[in-house]
Formats: structure tokens, sequence, C-alpha cells
């Protein structure tokens, strides 16, 4: 009697094992390769300003780039972390991570809270200040996202579309707004804006928060006579040179001398006491003035690529959560780009809004890497085209 040779058992451990280490060394995307090349130049890009623009200070110049340094490295390793944890572990964070943030920006009104230029928004921790709100914002996209996917067959209806965002919203509104920090609101707002309209909520449903949005903004300047006098200069008018326009007419006098190949790194003359902030919020003007237009160009560029690599994650994810969330820290970080640069050529009224990457402050730089962190992770998970066939 014949034996019929049976074939050789699979291992499922051995398989699982293949298809984990497949997964691990399988390339990434392009849109992650693009959003990660992005942050890192920029990262750099901002470094090298800092330092050019406090190279002026009398002392204290190896300290701030040092602690810019330090940020950046610690930053950069946690993005790529960031970027290996699951779509299911973001979701399950969602509302952790809004709590933690509201209950970090409470402290401002502790006594670790410190005030600055009239705005009571960052806390003191061993020796650093730290901005609570920047950690707000990622939270925020990353809530709403979360909520919205749970509601996602019931967006047509204004009820389910309103609660619990937009309560929740104004609550982490307030909690910004009672330390004076108008700026960093507004881009809360967008960044609410930019989740409600990336997870496909009829358009009709938009008028009413942005109607609430514009009668807060115009509330909030009315009652404050120092944002109503800076919104209301004219900086064209010298009259006005050193009261509310100095920044202004400063930033604009650097990007002018600078022309189209600027005066060289470290060249600039604005940083030596003319312009306040050079560092921080009117960095743009210091590579206006030192790298001349060519410079700002290539800034413009690379935000640009950073945006067609989110977008190209938005339109290519089957995961609803995964295009809302990516659709908030996109227009958050974009949103705050054109802000900062607005109120650097004088188009804008100064907001105390700081150039994201690139600006000094260790908080905000680590909140945006951690959101392109983030961006990174949902980057992963987008479907690769087979050999052979075109992507649609």
């Amino acid at each position: 009697m014949t034996q019929v040779a049976r074939p050789p058992r699979s291992d499922p451990a051995g398989l699982a094992a293949r298809v984990s280490l497949g997964r691990i060394f399988t390339p990434p995307s392009s849109e992650f390769l693009l959003i990660a090349s992005t942050a890192l130049l920029l990262t750099v890009f901002g470094i090298v300003m800092v330092i050019s623009a406090t190279s002026a200070q009398e002392s204290g110049v190896m300290d701030t780039a040092l602690k810019q340094s330090m940020f950046a490295a610690v930053g950069i390793p946690l993005m790529f972390l960031v970027s290996r944890l699951p779509i299911a572990f973001l979701k399950r964070m969602a509302w952790p991570a809004l709590i933690a943030a509201l209950l970090m920006q409470l402290l401002v009104f502790t006594p670790l809270g410190v005030e600055d230029g009239g705005n009571r928004n960052w806390i003191r921790l061993a020796g650093s200040t730290v901005q609570p709100s920047e950690f707000l914002k990622l939270a925020l996209a990353l809530w709403i996202a979360y909520v919205l996917l749970r509601k996602r067959a019931l967006l047509g209806i204004w009820r389910h579309v309103f609660i619990p965002v937009i309560p929740v919203g104004l609550l982490v509104f307030a909690t910004v707004m009672a330390g004076h920090d108008l700026g960093t609101a507004m881009v809360l707002v967008l960044v609410l804006l930019g989740c409600l309209f990336f997870a496909g909520v009829k358009l009709r449903l938009f008028i009413l928060p942005v109607l609430l949005g514009i009668v807060g903004v115009i509330a909030l300047a009315v009652v404050s006579p120092d944002r109503m006098r800076r919104i209301t200069a004219v900086c064209s008018d010298m009259t006005n040179y050193e009261n509310d326009c100095y920044q202004s007419i400063h930033a604009v006098w650097g990007m002018a001398n600078g022309g189209i190949f600027g005066l060289g790194l470290g060249n600039s003359q604005e940083k030596y006491g003319w312009l306040p902030a050079a560092s921080n919020d009117f960095i743009f003007a210091i590579v206006g003035e030192e790298l001349g237009l060519i410079g700002c160009l290539v800034v413009l560029a690379l935000f640009t690529f950073f945006a067609v690599g989110a977008f190209h994650v938005m339109r290519k994810t089957p995961d609803p959560f995964i295009r809302v969330a990516a659709g908030g820290i996109t227009v958050w970080i974009l949103g705050q780009a054109l802000i900062n640069i607005g109120v650097v050529i004088g188009v804008l009224p100064v907001m105390g809004v700081p150039l994201p990457f690139m600006s000094q402050g260790g908080t905000a730089l680590l909140a945006v890497l951690l959101a392109c962190g983030v961006l990174l992770a949902f980057a992963r998970t987008i479907p690769q085209a087979e050999p052979g066939k075109v992507a649609r």
C-alpha cells in the first residue's frame, strides 16, 4: 500500500515573523519622504537663522542656540518615534491627550504661570518656560477627528456636528483667551474649521461657526484698546513710526534692504536692536534681509512641498479619522505660517504668532515636530500601488 506524501505544515509563527519584518523594511511612501524631508530642512534652516538673528546680542547667544538645538535634538527622534505608532493607539489617545493639554493650559493661571507682553500663556518648569497652548493644537485636531469619526453617518444633521465639538472647542478657546493670547486662539479656530471641512461637513453648516468666530474676534478686539490700536494702525504712515508700527516698518525695511540675493548670512542690520523679536515672530524678516527674495522663496517652497505631501495623505487614505486629523494639522501649520508671514510683510497686524519650525521657541518647535510625527504615521498607512498598476 503506497503512502501519499503529505505537504509540509506551514509555520504560523514563522509566517507572522516574515510579515512583521516585511512591514518594517517596506520602503516609505513618497508622501512620508516629502513630509519628513521638508520638516527636517525647515528645522535646520530655522536653527541657522535663530543663531544668526541672536548673534548681535551681547550675551546668551550660545545659550539660545543650544536650547533651540536641544529641542530639535529631542523633537526629531520623537517625530520618527510617533510615526511608528499605530493609528488605533492615536484614536485611543484622543480624549486623554485633550484632557492633559487642557490641564497643562490651566497651569498658566497658577503660581507657575508666566506673563510676558500682556499675555499669560506660559508656565515655568525646571528653569525653562513652556507654552501649553502649542500642544492644545495637536490634541484638538486628534480629538475632533475621533469624535467626528464616531458620528460620520450623522454629519448632515447640525446638532450632531456641533455637539460636542463646538462646546468643547469654545472651552479650549476660552482657556487660551483668558491669558489674552488672541493669535493662538485664532490658530485653534483654524484647526476646528479645518477638521470640519475635511470631515465633509456641508458648507451651509459652516455659516454659524464662521459667524461666531468673526463676532468673537471683533468683540475681543473692541474690548481691548491695545488690540484695536494695532488693528487700526496704518503702518504706511511714518507718523506712527515710534508707536504701533515700529516692528512692522523695520521688518519691511529689512526685507527691502535684502533685495533679491540678500546681504549675506549673518549680515543683517535690523537685528542690532532695531527689530524686536528678530529671532521669534519676525524671523522671516531676517531671512529676507540676509538671504533676500531667494531665501524667502526657498522657505515658501518648503512649506508648499510640505502641503503637497500632507494633502496627498488626505486624498489617498480610506480612513476618515486620518483625513480629518491630517486636515486639522495641515491647516494649523500652513495657516500659522501664512499669518506670521502676513504680519512680517505688513498685511496683518502684529499677533504674536511664530513661524512654524523656524521661530525661536522650544515648545512651538516640539509641538510642530510631534504633529509631523502624526502625519508620518498617517503616511505609513497609505495603500501602495501594486507593481505594474497605475494608482488612481
